[in-house]
């Protein structure tokens, strides 16, 4: 179970956009995930008249690996753990490590 998915609000909690909150757009692969307006990188992009992009330097949003970011807790303000809590039904929860209230899927 992946304790960060689509649609969560994270804060990034180290480099060089520490601080920063936003949601995640996309998981690209096992360990790295997509989050909106963190780690914006420029890139030269060649002009395609045939698909009709034209070049010049683009922002692009670059996936950041997962162990820089933690889900943002609305209660505290603050970044939170997350665990994971199996329900009587045999159905498995993620909750907040601090409070142990269960994660709001958005």
């Amino acid at each position: 179970m992946n304790k960060i998915r689509s649609g969560d609000e994270v804060i990034v909690i180290a480099g060089r956009d520490k601080g920063k909150r936003g949601k995640v757009l996309q998981r690209t692969d096992e360990d790295r995930v997509v989050v909106e307006g963190v780690n914006i990188v420029k890139k030269h992009a060649k002009p395609n008249p045939m698909k009709g992009v034209a070049g010049g330097i683009i922002e692009k949003t670059m996936p950041i690996h997962q162990s820089n970011i933690a889900i943002f807790n609305g209660a505290t303000g603050k970044a939170d753990r997350v665990g994971v809590k199996v329900l009587a039904d045999g159905k498995k929860v993620r909750v907040y490590k601090s409070s142990g209230e269960e994660i709001k899927v958005a």
